[in-house]
């Protein structure tokens, strides 16, 4: 039986994939993370809830490599060492200490985490991984990771994809989630914001960006949209050679989140890199949930066309959820049912969106609540 360990398992995302691998696999799970209380609380929650036994706690900081060792091998409670290290907590700042660890332990590896910084040494030790048979997966998630993996599933609709226009909405108001150290992290990822999109058969320049209107279709309908890159895009021009047009946009939300505070969050970071990340992550959190109106939903689409029995195609295919959480961990948990079979467990450094199987992983979302909906336009 697998063993999963997941780092920053009590916190939200984490909450949310320990529930989801619980219902939907036979894995053991180990809750690691520097409150050793608060995990060993959850795991006994969700223990008597399923009445299985298949969860525990061990106290992991990311930044002690020794403490690492210690959960990442040893045996915790009877459970083996760990077969794969999950990380779902905003440690991107200790990437390389908890990478080299599960490197030295030699258990597969997952992360959440946005950062060039951490992806360039993944990419640096790439040939080290494949070497020691290890599976390392990046940029997994909602965004990164289902960006590629819809383009992907648009183009197994078609014969011949030629453009795919990928597209998120993410309107988080309403809710009353407390401000947390994620948001810390995403303020680090805005410091390395990137804008550039495929066009006429090549990338844009570094530094420009691009806008387009963009129809969600259904409440959410016409939106101004703009560029943002994530490095799963970049490869899909050469795994599809008559595609010419692909990228990812970001819908606008409200006037003073999108036009004021996202200005003054991006001058701010650069005046300020290390002081400023608190105080403008919170007011752009402020934001975030208390100016846009609703619907309240984070949505991703695709609009692709190419060619399907030799005549001009289009597909549009859209998953959304209610809750950003769940829209984080479903497409993890989707995934992991592939890795499990080893249908998607391969030796080397992986994306997501490039190892998964996109037809099933959008019928195994669809199964745990994610709306997909599929249409040819």
């Amino acid at each position: 039986m697998t063993t999963i360990l997941i780092l920053g398992g009590a916190g939200y995302t984490g909450r949310s994939l320990t529930r989801h691998l619980l219902e939907q696999t036979e894995t053991k799970i180990i809750l690691a993370g520097r409150n050793l209380e608060k995990a060993q609380a959850l795991a006994g929650a969700l223990n008597a809830e399923f009445k299985d036994g298949r969860v525990t706690a061990v106290r992991a900081d990311a930044a002690d490599a020794a403490s690492l060792k210690a959960a990442f091998t040893p045996e915790v409670r009877g459970f083996a060492g760990a077969d794969l290290v999950l990380v779902a907590a905003p440690t991107t700042a200790h990437a390389e200490t908890v990478i080299r660890a599960a490197l030295e332990a030699g258990v597969d590896y997952l992360d959440v985490q946005i950062s060039a910084k951490k992806f360039a040494l993944l990419g640096s030790l790439a040939d080290e991984i494949k070497r020691k048979k290890l599976c390392f997966i990046t940029e997994a998630g909602f965004h990164p990771g289902l960006p590629s993996a819809l383009v992907r599933y648009a183009a197994a609709q078609l014969d011949a994809i030629e453009s795919a226009v990928t597209a998120g909405y993410l309107n988080m108001g309403g809710s009353k989630l407390p401000y947390s150290d994620a948001m810390d992290e995403l303020m680090e990822a805005f410091k390395e914001f990137q804008t550039q999109v495929y066009k006429n058969g090549q990338w844009t320049k570094v530094g420009s960006f691009d806008m387009r209107k963009f129809d969600f279709g259904g409440e959410i309908g016409a939106r101004n949209c703009y560029s943002m890159f994530f490095e799963e895009l970049r490869p899909l021009p050469e795994m599809y050679p008559m595609l010419k047009e692909v990228g990812f946009y970001i819908s606008e939300t409200h006037w003073l989140l999108d036009w004021v505070i996202a200005m003054l969050v991006m001058a701010g970071l650069k005046l300020f890199p290390q002081r400023g990340v608190r105080p403008l992550g919170k007011l752009y959190w402020w934001g975030m949930f208390n100016l846009p109106k609703p619907p309240y939903r984070l949505e991703l689409q695709v609009q692709a066309s190419g060619l399907r029995n030799g005549k001009q195609a289009k597909v549009r295919a859209s998953v959304s959820h209610p809750d950003g959480y769940e829209l984080t961990a479903i497409p993890i948990v989707a995934f992991l049912l592939q890795y499990l079979e080893c249908s998607a467990k391969r030796p080397g450094l992986w994306m997501m969106g490039h190892l998964v199987e996109p037809v099933r992983l959008m019928k195994d979302m669809e199964k745990m609540g994610v709306s997909v909906q599929t249409s040819e336009v």
